[in-house]
């Protein structure tokens, strides 16, 4: 497992009851970046309208549903969530025979809620060979970058991790869109993105991540425009480099020993009951520790274990801390198995930084993986974080999201040495 990219750094960026006392956040108020990025009015802006399906779905790929607004701060509340609000990840997409958009490449302006055209498409011209496709794809290409120092303005080296979470949470938007407006759709983390962040223009404050493909090809062959693009200040101008992050980018891009989830998802639910669960989903931040009942937990799991159809489909682990669930014995579950019977919710919340979320909920989950693909093993957490999330919602239930965990003690507290990814709590 040394092997393996991004296990350092996971080890380096461990929380503990120490290190979270020794090395406290202290945040420069004055200088924290945008969380949103805005192209110069020049370009051509397509207001996302309900009268084309596709600029729905874009919406819904972290539109914002919500302004909340406190004495001297004011902040967006959007389809996906983000560790600390601050939104460290950008969609951009390819259209090319879409229903309300010109074929071309397009950045997903969340402030204004439209789509900037960043260059026009011929033909034969396209995005395709950096997801290693020949073929013009009629549709929608997704590709998710990560403008990472808004999150690591905050949460310093550990951001890297909140970056890919923050990316799958998107993904899981898509996931989710794709089942509203009947679109299949497969993830790619197997791609060019050096290639893709020199064609963007990027310098060091953006980098890719990902891609989604919800498209079909066409007879013909593509290649990438001659023309490449230019950059527009992903953070305000607001930027300090972090060595680490950047180094540990570099070295998750390769991937080793991918197996492809060809499996597609297959979902059940009341349309108009899943979009308003879409557009409602918000972080619980108490619960009442009230239970929920076995057929509410059960509903979630089913859908959590759903395929996730990609190009590397990494292993996670889901455990289960069951603290108040009408119908089940209290205790800690492996894939349905009760592996240690008794109360463990007070030592669920320790172990979440000593947040109450962790100990009066129903469930507190913590999702681990020994897979050797970090980008898109930690991307993959954050698709699933993204489903229960929208299935609690679904079943009238709330969710939190926990990014921040004593690492080695829920190792210790699960039997279970490998990389603890990401914390979720549900309930009443």
């Amino acid at each position: 497992m040394n092997n393996c990219s991004g296990h350092e750094y996971h080890e380096a960026t461990k929380h503990s009851w120490l290190s979270v006392r020794q090395y406290p956040n202290r945040l420069d108020w004055d200088n924290q970046p945008a969380s949103l990025k805005f192209y110069p009015s020049t370009y051509p802006h397509t207001p996302l309208t309900k009268a084309f399906p596709a600029h729905n779905l874009i919406y819904h790929i972290g539109g914002i549903t919500a302004k909340k607004s406190y004495p001297g701060v004011e902040y967006y509340l959007r389809t996906n969530p983000s560790a600390g609000a601050l939104y460290p990840n950008e969609v951009y997409f390819q259209a090319r025979g879409v229903d309300g958009f010109e074929d071309g490449i397009y950045h997903f302006e969340v402030g204004s809620s439209s789509a900037v055209l960043l260059q026009p498409l011929n033909p034969n011209e396209g995005l395709e060979p950096f997801l290693k496709l020949r073929h013009p794809m009629r549709g929608l290409l997704f590709f998710i970058s990560s403008p990472w120092y808004r999150s690591a303005w905050k949460y310093k080296n550990r951001a890297y991790r909140y970056c890919l979470l923050d990316a799958g949470h998107l993904l899981g938007t898509i996931d989710a869109g794709s089942y509203l407006y009947d679109h299949a759709y497969r993830i790619a983390y197997n791609i060019d993105l050096e290639g893709l962040n020199h064609f963007f223009g990027f310098g060091r404050e953006e980098f890719f991540l990902s891609a989604a493909i919800l498209a079909v090809p066409e007879e013909g062959e593509v290649e990438i425009p001659k023309q490449t693009l230019v950059q527009s200040d992903p953070t305000g101008g607001v930027f300090e480099p972090n060595p680490l992050i950047e180094r540990t980018y570099q070295e998750t891009i390769p991937l080793q020993g991918c197996h492809a989830e060809p499996r597609f998802r297959k979902f059940m639910f009341h349309k108009s009951a899943w979009e308003e669960a879409i557009l409602k989903r918000r972080s619980i931040r108490e619960f009442s520790k009230q239970p929920i009942t076995k057929a509410q937990f059960e509903a979630v799991m089913e859908i959590v274990n759903q395929p996730i159809p990609s190009d590397c489909d990494e292993p996670i682990t889901i455990y289960a801390v069951i603290n108040r669930v009408i119908g089940m014995p209290l205790g800690i579950y492996k894939d349905g198995t009760l592996l240690k019977s008794g109360d463990f919710s007070q030592k669920a919340g320790y172990l979440c930084l000593e947040q109450r979320l962790g100990s009066e909920s129903a469930v507190t989950f913590f999702l681990l993986s020994n897979g050797c693909n970090y980008r898109a093993l930690y991307q993959k957490a954050g698709i699933i974080g993204h489903r229960i999330y929208l299935a609690s919602e679904y079943l009238g239930i709330g969710c939190s999201g926990i990014g921040a965990y004593y690492d080695n003690e829920v190792c210790e507290f699960l039997d279970d040495p490998h990389m603890v990814l990401y914390a979720l709590a549900i309930g009443q």
